[in-house]
């Protein structure tokens, strides 16, 4: 193979494409295709004619603003990336956006961008592989490879999701740091001067740096030994930004605009490119053409395995393509329905009732809790996912919420799990970046939010969601749903693992709640309609009984998912539900809720001095009425 050849292909397809569209980081890309190449070239297991070919390897582009390099490498080794969509980069309606977007672009395993992200998905992806091989082990066994930059470094979500793929020991991950010490404002050393090897060590990973990041051996030599080494590794790759770019290469200014016609043809010249723009030599595609039919043989090998485990574990065999192509299982309607029972409990017992019910039928629903399982109720009988053991089903993300929902992202995309993680529903704040991604990817994650109002009570204002419920609602394609007792409970869980285009938060309460019986709702004549969420049902219901008794007509209409309500015409509306009361406004007449910080108390005096009693939701009305 000629390498330099196939390294100066992918540099200046690059280089063309943020030329062509005037926008984009064209300084990534021109250092780090030495590393990438190597990868691509000598280590990845993939098949460019099937790119969802389940025993891939996997390549996760952390540093997503490089984005030109993997869509550079899409083209070469022919996923169906023509050149006429390199040509049309970050233009509107390409399949070449600014940064690259799962579900948008065939062989992008997953939407990075956000600094730190990819490298945190990652862990979910090797974590999922670990698991899935471990009920699997004839017919899964890959790796998850990493191009993280100096920003995801820095990002807090990477301590996170690397302290977490250190304690589990997750030995096929492998990430490559671009090491150019350059950000968008200059040097690193402006803002950071960390020992990145000592700290992954620290961590328990294996470390290794290759001082020159144009040397192709010494890179192959370095994911080598990482692919032996029984720990995650990280490789500290020295390369330079916007390399051979002159008065550009190693600057900051070679990080996010475009080189130049002057400087990219100067470049080019210097490199003894003479080719023209976006032009792959026939070499360079001979050569990806040879590599791409070793990956269709090395996937036909496959296929012959998994007929012989087939033939030989028929039931295992069925489980696998079922949780693969996310077919939810027989019976398990069922069970949800057995969920319900009599005695008041919390929403957070009736979800954890689910998971019980679920979990002998379901091996691929996983999760756990970021340190508080106990509280939010996720132990479902299962053992605990450890180095020593990936076949339990209970995942002890730590106290990591940013890492536990950036793990679950990669767990869903990898494919075999319907993940969940939980935490109480204030610390949402925390995970948010990483649910934001769920929503854009349209990943099934699935969000366990508990202690999910002011009831919390004696923990106080930092511990009592207000305005998190309505900040939830805002993302665009997550469903919210917040149920009102053991039924409502289950019928959320069901909607929450039936939907497979989003993810779902559940919003579940720490107080009991009474089991509620249907026929409450039913009323034909309403001259009021309260609509209520959660534990406001109970509470909705308890002021309609009130109104009824003093002669007005009062309808309550529970709803799951507060999109979902639409308003009765003729009647007056009003709405009842522990939180922010902004979405609710234009809606309905009256919005009843909280809009300013709560109190440290019992949590039900705390609700009944924030006007949440049946007696001071009907008095609101009357003053509606009148």
């Amino acid at each position: 193979m000629n390498d330099k050849l196939a390294i100066d292909t992918l540099r200046f397809l690059a280089a063309d494409m943020v030329q062509a569209a005037n926008s984009g980081h064209p300084g990534m890309p021109m250092g780090a295709a030495p590393m990438a190449w190597t990868l691509w070239s000598r280590h990845l297991k993939h098949d460019p004619s099937d790119p969802t070919w389940t025993d891939r390897d996997r390549f996760i582009l952390s540093a997503g603003h490089g984005s030109a390099l993997l869509y550079g490498l899409l083209h070469i080794f022919d996923y169906g990336l023509p050149e006429s969509e390199l040509r049309s980069f970050r233009q509107l309606g390409s399949r070449t956006p600014g940064h690259p977007e799962f579900g948008h672009t065939v062989g992008v395993e997953s939407t990075t961008g956000p600094l730190g992200q990819g490298l945190a998905m990652a862990v979910g992806f090797a974590l999922a592989e670990r698991m899935q091989n471990a009920q699997h082990p004839d017919i899964v066994n890959h790796h998850t490879y990493v191009i993280a930059g100096d920003g995801c470094l820095m990002e807090g979500v990477s301590h996170e999701a690397a302290s977490l793929a250190g304690h589990l020991g997750l030995g096929r991950l492998i990430v490559l740091w671009d090491d150019n010490s350059i950000t968008i404002d200059g040097g690193t050393d402006r803002s950071t001067s960390d020992d990145q090897l000592a700290r992954f060590a620290a961590y328990g990973w294996h470390t290794e740096g290759v001082i020159d990041g144009m040397d192709v051996d010494a890179i192959d030599q370095a994911i080598a030994r990482a692919k032996d080494d029984p720990r995650p590794s990280f490789l500290a790759v020295r390369t330079v930004i916007g390399r051979g770019a002159p008065g550009i290469e190693g600057t900051a200014k070679a990080h996010g605009s475009p080189l130049g016609d002057e400087v990219l043809a100067e470049t080019k010249r210097l490199e003894g490119w003479e080719h023209g723009a976006f032009v792959v030599p026939d070499e360079v595609q001979d050569d990806c053409a040879a590599l791409a039919k070793a990956g269709a043989e090395a996937h036909a090998a496959w296929q012959e395995r998994f007929d012989a485990y087939e033939a030989a574990h028929p039931d295992a065999a069925a489980q696998f393509v079922r949780t693969e192509a996310r077919i939810l299982p027989d019976g398990f309607a069922e069970a949800l329905d057995a969920v319900a029972g009599d005695a008041p409990r919390a929403t957070r017992v009736s979800s954890q009732a689910c998971l019980k019910a679920l979990h002998p039928l379901m091996p691929e629903l996983v999760g756990g809790s970021a340190d508080l399982a106990g509280s939010t109720g996720t132990p479902m009988g299962g053992e605990l996912v450890t180095r020593d053991n990936y076949a339990g089903s209970e995942i002890a993300f730590g106290i990591r919420e940013f890492g536990m929902a950036a793990a679950l992202n990669g767990m869903v995309l990898h494919g075999g799990f319907r993940p969940f993680g939980s935490t109480f529903l204030v610390f949402a704040d925390y995970l948010r970046p990483a649910l934001r991604l769920s929503a854009l990817m349209k990943v099934p994650a699935i969000y366990v939010l508990t202690h999910d109002s002011i009831a919390v009570g004696e923990d106080g204002p930092t511990h009592e969601p207000v305005e998190h419920i309505e900040s939830l609602r805002l993302i665009p394609g997550l469903q919210v749903l917040r149920p009102y007792d053991d039924a409502d409970t289950a019928r959320a869980w069901r909607l929450a693992l039936e939907r497979t285009d989003g993810p779902t938060a559940l919003v579940l309460t720490r107080q009991n709640l009474p089991q509620l019986d249907a026929a409450a709702f039913a009323s034909d004549d309403a001259v009021v309609e309260i609509v209520a969420t959660g534990s406001e049902v109970s509470t909705a219901l308890g002021a309609a009984e009130i109104l009824r008794g003093e002669g007005t007509p009062t309808r309550v209409v529970p709803v799951l998912d507060r999109r979902d309500y639409a308003p009765s015409a003729d009647v007056k509306t009003v709405s009842v539900e522990a939180g922010s009361t902004s979405g609710w406004h234009g809606t309905v007449d009256l919005a009843i809720g909280i809009d300013h910080f709560g109190d440290s108390g019992k949590g039900d005096e705390v609700m009944a001095h924030h006007g949440f009693t049946p007696e001071k939701v009907a008095a609101r009305i009357r003053e509606l009425l009148a």
